[in-house]
């Protein structure tokens, strides 16, 4: 993918109410009473963002609920966790939403599974809410009426206290593409913590991303046009990153704010407060191979495909190893199973330079990999049987590397 010409990191003064109005204080009620109605789409959307971030099994009895905020602007939902928290906003003057905010206060509903299930199953359009003494929260549409125990507000957590004063913004399309890009290669265990993180990190202007679960690499790097003089190195929980892509479909822009042992992603009507992780990453450049005496070019689609196929025999063994053979004439993928059979394909390729070769690998790193390239074509560099491989576009401009470590199979 091109990084020329892409819109410039902005180094941005924040003001004491954020761009978005999403981000100003709240105000803080002293009673609980609420009352608002609303059309139940445009709720449930606002809803979704929010559940993200919510567990039903917290060990904080109150964070497994929804906190509704109303004021004369608007109504906030925020769901929160240990790893991640989300705040959504709707505003009255969303004429789609047909907010209305009778009373303004807060309340948090629990268990929030509950009453989005609720909500989901009202028979109108449009539902109410109204929240009396004692935490009674009456929920009301059409003719069906539902009343639950309510928790006083003031009693969940504060969300992170993130400095605005300086902030910077990334157009979101290029930004979910460096996560999905690099995420899949996460760990999952957590032996190594640092190492279920993405490396961010912004130096001289560039910004790279990078996953390694010590089998596996991804790399996304872009330079930036004019931008900030700043410097930044952070882990961020993969899990994090895979959540906050799915509030970033409706934006075009996402404005980031970094403290100590957090990191904040506002979007237009959303934010979202992820943890980072403490310690310091692994040197991952050292990993990547300099010379590649072996480099052939062929369809990503192609291979892709051939990969799935001998996969379906190699999840039936023991070890799930995928064989790859090169040579100047041929290109052959192999899946065996010792208890089911034996599958071969050959695939056609274009540029072929170097020495015939054959390495073996888990086919689910390599399906995985492929399908950060979408379409076109993908350089394989191979360095010899027992070496990391690395796959890279066919135009390589040294700015995306997918690198697998391969499998000992004598």
């Amino acid at each position: 993918m091109k990084t020329r010409g892409w819109p410039v990191i902005k180094w941005i003064k924040a003001k004491p109410r954020f761009i978005y109005g999403i981000l100003k204080k709240k105000k803080k009620f002293g009673g609980i009473f609420l009352k608002f109605s609303v059309k139940r789409t445009e709720f449930l959307k606002v809803l979704k963002n929010v559940q993200i971030a919510v567990s039903s099994k917290s060990t904080i009895a109150i964070l497994t609920g929804i906190k509704l905020e109303a004021d004369n602007q608007g109504l906030t939902l925020t769901g929160s966790n240990s790893d991640i928290s989300v705040e959504s906003y709707l505003s009255v003057t969303d004429e789609g939403a047909d907010l209305v905010i009778d009373e303004p206060g807060q309340i948090v509903l629990q268990p929030a599974r509950l009453f989005a299930n609720i909500v989901q199953k009202l028979p109108d359009t449009h539902f109410k809410v109204n929240v009396s003494q004692g935490q009674q929260t009456q929920i009301t549409s059409a003719s069906a009426s539902f009343t639950i125990n309510g928790i006083d507000a003031m009693s969940y957590p504060h969300l992170p206290d993130i400095d605005l004063e300086e902030s910077f913004t990334l157009p979101v399309d290029l930004f979910k593409n460096m996560i999905n890009q690099t995420v899949i290669a996460v760990s999952n265990h957590e032996s190594r913590p640092i190492l279920t993180g993405v490396n961010l990190s912004l130096k001289e202007g560039r910004l790279k991303a990078v996953a390694t679960d010590s089998h596996r690499l991804s790399q996304r790097s872009i330079q930036l046009e004019s931008a900030p003089d700043i410097s930044f190195d952070i882990v961020i929980p993969g899990k994090s990153l895979t959540e906050l892509t799915k509030l970033m479909d409706a934006d075009e822009e996402v404005r980031v704010a970094i403290s100590d042992n957090q990191i904040l992603f506002a979007l237009s009507t959303s934010q979202f407060y992820s943890r980072l992780l403490e310690g310091k990453y692994p040197d991952t450049d050292r990993l990547i191979p300099g010379d590649t005496p072996t480099e052939i070019t062929l369809d990503t689609k192609e291979l892709q495909g051939a990969v799935d196929r001998a996969s379906l025999l190699s999840h039936e063994g023991k070890n799930n190893v995928v064989q790859l053979t090169v040579t100047a004439d041929k290109l052959e993928i192999e899946g065996q199973s010792a208890e089911v059979g034996h599958v071969q394909e050959e695939i056609d390729f274009g540029h072929f330079q170097g020495q015939d070769l054959t390495i073996s690998f888990n086919p689910d790193y390599l399906k995985e990999a492929l399908a950060t390239f979408g379409q076109g074509e993908i350089k394989l560099k191979l360095v010899s049987t027992l070496r990391p491989f690395v796959i890279v576009p066919s135009e390589d401009q040294g700015d995306f590397i997918q690198l697998i470590t391969p499998i000992r199979t004598a």
